[in-house]
């Protein structure tokens, strides 16, 4: 007895029907969407090691930027960040609303009125695309999820 009865036929009709087509399971298998994972051991800083980070270095503080998804359209991006110590004033809007985890260190954002939301590891935080202020930590791990209403995510 098979264990899975419908399936099979599903598979075997799919198949011919792509080798009329003149398509062939590489190509047909390429163009499957999947959902993007991390591991927990990429969580706990194998990412940097399994992916090839994008590394930049301003002011003294070096960034690895571990892109694992960024859609079509690129206005929705997701991935793995680590910094060093940085304090930025952000005078024009933020541009982009982020989430962020933070699996290590944290940040201390100081809005433009003057509210201050302290944030540590374990710790989420949403950023508003149209938030200005100061943001100043020692360094942090985080997860993020960015989404930019207004266009393409800039690189």
């Amino acid at each position: 007895m098979r264990r899975f009865p419908i399936i099979s036929p599903i598979v075997r009709v799919a198949a011919a029907c792509c080798a009329c087509l003149g398509v062939t399971a590489a190509a047909w298998a390429a163009d499957a969407v999947h959902p993007v994972r991390i591991s927990k051991a990429q969580v706990a800083g194998g990412i940097f090691k399994d992916y090839e980070p994008v590394v930049k270095t301003a002011d003294g503080n070096t960034t690895h930027d571990v892109e694992v998804f960024l859609s079509k359209d690129r206005q929705f991006d997701a991935g793995m960040y680590r910094s060093g110590k940085v304090r930025a004033e952000i005078k024009a809007p933020y541009g982009v609303h982020e989430y962020m985890h933070f699996l290590e260190g944290g940040v201390k954002l100081t809005s433009s009125d003057g509210t201050v939301t302290e944030v540590h590891a374990g710790d989420s935080v949403v950023i508003p695309a149209d938030w200005t202020g100061v943001w100043d930590t020692e360094g942090y791990t985080k997860i993020y999820v960015i989404y930019s209403p207004n266009g393409p995510i800039e690189e």
